[in-house]
């Protein structure tokens, strides 16, 4: 029986609470349902105290539909506009009442509130659907709060920053927080927000929030022809020198940009990016970071802040520790409600390497583009009660967890891709070329790095978590075939000047021959046709190919070794067998670890006068160890085989789908080369 069906007996039965409870599975899981199914299951869940959220989505998909428009208008409002109108209409008198006494806005005959020509359904706590009277049509559930830049406002920045028709608070929070101030850079540096039409304007009204912006006095409002205005001369029209100020530096708190510049794994191409985003007039471009020495970095410096107890103490601490600018550190110190962030943005400010690039007359705060790296990433892998991958993280944990990402309020999202067969042989190549021992006399121990390509699929968003709210994949072999095309677009999703910083790699502001020694330099794309045959077999990259094949598809790669043909378990199987390579890898650095291991065991006992009779030789007990764990290796590539055979369908803990990572946009017109398959 479906559930619908199961909903309507219990309803008859007498039993409202189950009821409700199976009329609102069904409206969750059933997208097939008949308009009148539908209709009656979301006035149940209405009537009855379910969840409001799935009655009012299926009364929009009615209306949307055509089905029922008369009855989901008039439940809709009554439900959930009616009992909201006086609170919209106090919001919308009060952006009114700023709006009236503000400078800048040059019109201000508000429309009466009755005119309006949107009415604003509240949802929830943070978004609305639109209705529009004169077309007799509702929008789409909309969070104008939804914390995604979604145009490019800085690519321009010799003019003062003019953007058309903004009506996301986010956004308008996010120009207000990033211009500075004339008086801050010496010149007329206002932001001219230019709406089309006036009508609309005034109702979105309704739903931002105007006041605190407007105290800052940097918005311009331009209706219609008032463009005609931009820009404004401040001294001949208000009597303002902006130029009669002198340059204020950027302080601590001005910064709340973040660039993360993810980890997919090994070897993607990431310092490629670094060394074309180094030197940007407007970005503190730091190179990859190892995660745990800045949190033991972060750890150190809050520490050490919240225990001195004077400004002397403070300096004389910090001067012995070669901290360099004693104004910043000072500023940490007087703040209040410091946060890691804080100290984080003062570590950079702190370098002048990072810092002398940067314009010092820019319009913009410049923002920071931070890449913390993990020695090991991987996915925990398993299966729900549907079949599905279930995908954890620990590095991604850490990442929603830190309290810098907390604290940033504007955060894009980067991820460089590059072919996952290329990217698995560099790594390979890079782990073989290293000596047997770390630098702390450890066994340089080589995992399964097939397994770790297939499981962890950092290219897929937890769309619950807000590091993943504005992000992009970019192709590492975009950079190098069409550079100007590539680096255009990414700056345009970052929301940076496309400068000539960009046209070329550097360090520190500095063009070099060799910046990473080993790597292929600057824009030469021979690292985009390299396959590390000697460090990859082809049975290994088939099976990386088949269960990343959405991957492939989604992001524009063709397989090279995979063939296409129907995938059984018994080919998996004999795909796994097929392993030499990377099983030689991981055999020769466990037997290693584990005889030195073994061997070290005896010598503490023999330091320590014990007399012990051993059963097995150090390498006898090291290939034993190493032959089980070559077999639990045997069992998690069949184990994860067995998991993805079921399909390619992935949720996060919660149980909600993973998504694909937009990837970034090209423009046909400024490609050199063909794009790379």
């Amino acid at each position: 029986m479906e559930t619908i069906q199961m909903a309507k007996r219990l309803a008859e039965l007498g039993k409202p609470e189950e009821a409700c409870k199976g009329y609102e599975l069904a409206l969750r899981l059933q997208k097939d349902l008949a308009p009148e199914d539908k209709m009656e299951a979301a006035l149940f869940v209405l009537q009855f105290g379910g969840d409001y959220t799935y009655a009012y989505r299926a009364f929009l998909e009615l209306n949307h539909q055509g089905k029922f428009k008369e009855e989901t208008a008039a439940i809709m409002t009554e439900a959930f506009y009616a009992p909201n109108e006086k609170l919209l209409r106090s919001h919308y008198e009060n952006n009114c009442k700023q709006l009236r006494k503000y400078k800048y806005i040059f019109r201000k005959d508000f429309l009466p509130f009755e005119e309006l020509p949107i009415r604003f359904y509240p949802f929830d706590d943070k978004s609305y659907v639109p209705y529009y009277p004169g077309e007799d049509r509702f929008g789409e559930i909309t969070d104008y709060s939804y914390p995604v830049v979604s145009r490019s406002f800085f690519h321009d920045l010799e003019n003062p920053i003019l953007a058309k028709d903004v009506y996301s608070q986010y956004e308008l929070e996010y120009l207000n927080d990033n211009v500075r101030p004339s008086e801050y850079v010496a010149k007329e540096n206002h932001i001219y927000l230019h709406y089309t039409d006036w009508a609309e304007f005034c109702a979105y009204l309704q739903v931002l929030l105007l006041r605190k912006m407007l105290v800052d006095q940097k918005f311009v409002f331009l209706i219609d022809d008032e463009i005609e205005m931009y820009p404004i001369d401040f001294k001949e029209k208000y009597g303002m020198d902006y130029g009669s100020f002198p340059l204020k530096p950027v302080g601590l708190r001005e910064i709340n940009r973040l660039v993360w510049h993810t980890q997919l794994s090994y070897h993607n191409g990431g310092d490629f990016f670094n060394e074309v985003l180094d030197g940007h007039p407007n970005l503190i471009c730091t190179n990859s970071i190892m995660n745990h020495s800045m949190e033991e970095a972060l750890e150190d410096i809050r520490e050490t802040l919240n225990e001195v107890r004077s400004i002397q103490e403070l300096i004389e601490v910090f001067d012995a520790n070669d901290w360099g600018d004693p104004e910043i550190i000072k500023d940490l110190y007087r703040m209040r409600n410091r946060t890691d962030k804080d100290i984080l943005v003062g570590l950079l400010c702190r370098d002048k390497n990072l810092m002398s690039c940067l314009d010092p007359e820019s319009r913009i705060v410049p923002a920071i583009m931070y890449q913390p790296h993990f020695g090991h990433v991987a996915n925990n892998l398993v299966g729900d009660s549907q079949g599905r991958a279930m995908m954890t993280s620990d590095q991604f944990d850490a990442i929603k967890k830190s309290s810098v990402f907390k604290n940033f309020k504007y955060i894009k999202t980067f991820t460089p891709m590059r072919r996952i067969t290329t990217s698995y042989g560099a790594t390979m190549r890079f782990m073989a070329l290293q000596p047997d021992h770390l630098p702390d006399g450890k066994v340089g121990l080589i995992n399964d790095e097939v397994l770790a390509r297939v499981t962890f699929r950092g290219f897929m968003k937890d769309e619950e978590q807000r590091v993943f709210k504005d992000c992009v994949v970019v192709r590492f072999e975009d950079g190098k075939l069409n550079p100007t095309a590539t680096f255009k677009a990414l700056a345009e999703f970052l929301d940076l000047p496309y400068t000539e910083s960009m046209t070329y790699c550097s360090f520190n502001g500095q063009q070099m021959d060799e910046i990473v020694p080993g790597n292929v330099q600057g824009f030469d794309a021979a690292s985009v046709y390299k396959t590390y045959d000697e460090y990859a077999n082809d049975a290994e990259r088939t099976y990386m190919e088949y269960f990343l094949r959405d991957a492939y598809e989604y992001y524009g790669y063709d397989f090279h070794y995979y063939d296409g043909e129907p995938m059984t378990k018994e080919r998996v199987k004999e795909l796994i067998k097929g392993f030499d390579i990377i099983n030689s890898y991981i055999r020769k650095t466990r037997l290693l670890g584990y005889r030195e291991g073994f061997e070290r065991l005896r010598e503490e006992d023999k330091k320590a006068g014990l007399e012990k009779e051993y059963a097995m030789t150090p390498e006898k007990e090291a290939e034993m160890k190493t032959e089980e764990e070559m077999e639990y290796y045997e069992e998690k590539r069949l184990f994860v085989a067995d998991l993805l055979m079921k399909g390619l369908n992935f949720v996060n803990e919660a149980g909600a789908p993973m998504a694909f990572m937009p990837k970034l946009k090209l423009d046909p017109a400024l490609l050199e080369k063909p794009l790379y398959r």
